[in-house]
């Protein structure tokens, strides 16, 4: 059954609640008809019922519990509100537009889902300042606002409750709450012990399609309880209890989950026939605007109070500065230090060793950079030089233990993004990039800055089998938007990919990094050339006969074979490509000088897609054509040709 028809059905369906269950007039109940009345005048073919019935619950968090000023919806220590049953917009727009936000208009409101309209078919990070995160994915806002929970904890310690001193407000859906992410972030906050965290949601919704064969509320408190949460039940048509239920959720010294049910689960869905005022299609009465109005001008001498501390507060500057997201200022000299050791010493390591030499260098500067790994320890990098863990006990540490649950902590990086004054950094093995890819792909919606270091990135996890190698991935991941993927060469690079990622404000990062050990190419320090995307790191010896085109590990293989057809008096230069998209946004000019006009091979231990709009119609790729196999990874690449003598081959064929 459709959306349209649910709602025709449960608004006849109300009516006849109507005759049997009287109605409160509440001064809260009517403020919470303003709400259903937009909802239903909106005639929208979203989900009807949690802005309708849920109204009353949300009323009575808004107006007397939720810490926001109308006049400055990014106030740095306002609560926030994540509307994680997206599918309800509906009742977010109307909270926004009933308590006075500029930008909220009737006419938004009437024109729901209209091209460009701030009233979007989900709730859009972006198109209003009051929409705090982007919830279209079920359970993504729950495990997105258990991020914005380990952010203000973290913030706190570090600046004070003067500063740093709010809550996180959640309203959800039972589909939220089934999703696997979402009890995996449960899990998370009830390990981490977030008491600023509060998830309501009503146990006695309707999902989409009609179906009302849901689970009740019991065992959805049992499961929370069991991840360390408090809970509680409230009727959410009673502003008492619904008030009652709150205030135990501020005192609680856990994260609370409230349970919100109804005397009937059609009661809510009352049409405006059922209200005591019946006023003409998207026309509030005025008492109630007035109410709604004073509502979202509450809290502004809070927030003139919080001004007044941040004036006078010793730590004024850099509260200012990481909030700002900007970068130390000594960060420059970090990394030119940095280059210079590897320019001396010439590594030869992993490019995840390299990486967590850059971390351990980063995060000694960088108080803002705060993360962890999907695993039962920390980075070592970080860990091993005294960085100590967040926990329940102590939020100020800068290592989160994330355990084996990519899900939630991808999605929690968000939170803490958002939240402001943290650069989230989060890491997993590239074959596990699939676990965390519905939250990543928000993290590019949202234009956010996170950091997502991938190891074992290709094929040599050989005698693991092929489940664990990946193949498809760096295709996949190179055809989303607004990401950038860092494949780095050697040490050089990575701590180049590194320094842009941390720079980069406008969307999130990922570092592919290798296991196996990889030469050290360059010694050159002044400029990133990793920064353009994709450059000569060997110029053939005379003008070019061919170009070999090879990212990461794979590089090695490449100056191999530059040098056994160097040896055969072929000229070949060797192009390192360990960014895609910028060297995407490089001008045509300058990816002409680099890829050249001779013929091209591409190699990477991957598959080929993508790789056609830098090797040309007639260029050749040497890579994988499958999955791997189980075997040694001294005998994986021989086995699927991915060697310099391949390189070698391919090049003669091709010159004749």
């Amino acid at each position: 059954m459709g959306a349209e028809s649910t709602l025709h059905l449960t608004r006849e369906a109300a009516i006849r609640e109507a005759e049997i269950l009287e109605r409160s007039v509440s001064p809260t109940n009517r403020m919470a008809d303003a709400i259903r009345a937009l909802a239903i005048d909106a005639a929208d073919p979203g989900d009807p019922v949690v802005p309708v019935g849920m109204a009353d619950l949300a009323t009575v968090l808004w107006t007397r519990f939720h810490k926001f000023d109308s006049a400055d919806p990014r106030w740095p220590d306002r609560d926030r509100f994540v509307l994680s049953a997206g599918h309800g917009y509906l009742l977010l727009y109307a909270l926004i537009h009933l308590t006075g936000h500029d930008g909220m208009t009737i006419d938004d409101i009437r024109t729901v889902r209209a091209l460009h309209s701030p009233v979007a078919g989900h709730p859009e990070y972006g198109a209003h300042p009051a929409i705090e995160a982007t919830t279209g994915p079920m359970g993504q806002g729950l495990a997105t606002a258990v991020g914005l929970a380990i952010a203000e904890r973290n913030m706190a310690a570090r600046f004070g409750k003067s500063l740093v001193d709010h809550r996180t407000w959640v309203i959800a859906s039972e589909d939220d709450l089934m999703e696997g992410i979402g009890q995996e972030a449960a899990a998370l906050a009830g390990q981490l012990a977030l008491s600023k965290l509060t998830v309501l949601y009503s146990a006695e919704s309707i999902p989409a399609g009609g179906d009302s064969a849901v689970p009740g509320s019991d065992s959805v408190l049992k499961c929370f309880a069991a991840h360390g949460w408090a809970t509680r039940q409230a009727d959410d048509r009673d502003p008492a209890g619904i008030a009652a239920a709150l205030s135990f959720a501020v005192r609680s010294k856990k994260p609370t989950l409230i349970a919100c049910r109804s005397p009937s689960a059609l009661a809510p869905l009352a049409s405006k026939a059922d209200m005591d005022w019946c006023e003409p299609p998207f026309v509030i009465p005025a008492d109630l605007q007035e109410r709604w109005r004073a509502a979202g001008n509450r809290g502004a001498s809070a927030r003139r109070a919080w001004l007044k501390r941040l004036t006078r507060h010793a730590q004024r500057g850099e509260f200012e500065r990481v909030v700002a997201g900007r970068l130390p200022d000594n960060w420059h000299e970090v990394l030119a230090g940095l280059k210079q050791d590897i320019a001396d010493t010439r590594p030869k390591r992993a490019s995840q060793d390299s990486s967590q030499i850059c971390l351990d260098a980063f995060i000694a500067v960088a108080p803002e950079l705060i993360g962890g790994v999907a695993g039962l320890t920390g980075f070592d990098a970080v860990q091993g030089r005294g960085v100590v863990p967040v926990s329940a006990t102590g939020y100020g540490g800068r290592s989160i233990q994330f355990g084996p649950r990519e899900h939630a902590m991808a999605a929690a990086a968000n939170g803490m993004a958002l939240h402001g004054g943290i650069i989230p950094f989060i890491g997993t093995s590239a074959i596990c990039s699939d676990y965390l890819r519905p939250a990543l792909r928000l993290t590019a919606i949202m234009h956010q800055r996170a950091i997502y270091v991938l190891t074992h990135d290709w094929i040599g996890l050989g005698e693991r089998g092929p489940a664990y190698q990946p193949a498809e991935q760096l295709a996949s991941l190179r055809a989303m938007p607004n990401l950038h993927v860092f494949r780095p060469a050697d040490a050089m690079e990575t701590a180049e990919s590194w320094d842009l990622a941390m720079r980069r404000t406008d969307g999130p990062s990922i570092l592919a990094l290798s296991r196996q050990e990889l030469p050290a190419w360059r010694t050159d320090t002044a400029d990133s050339r990793t920064a353009r995307g994709g450059y000569v790191l060997a110029e053939a010896d005379g003008p070019r006969q061919a170009t070999i085109v090879a990212t990461g590990s794979e590089v090695p293989i490449a100056m191999a074979a530059r040098e056994k057809l160097a040896g055969d008096n072929i000229a070949v230069a060797v192009v390192s490509l360990p960014c895609w998209e910028l060297f995407a946004l490089q001008d045509e000019a300058y990816r002409a000088e680099v890829l050249g006009g001779a013929p091209r091979v591409g190699i990477e231990a991957a598959g080929a897609f993508g790789w056609a709009q830098w090797l040309g119609p007639d260029g050749t790729f040497i890579g994988m054509t499958g999955f791997g196999v189980s075997g040694p990874c001294s005998d994986l690449y021989a086995y699927f040709g991915i060697t310099a003598e391949a390189v070698v081959a391919a090049v003669t064929r091709r010159l004749g």
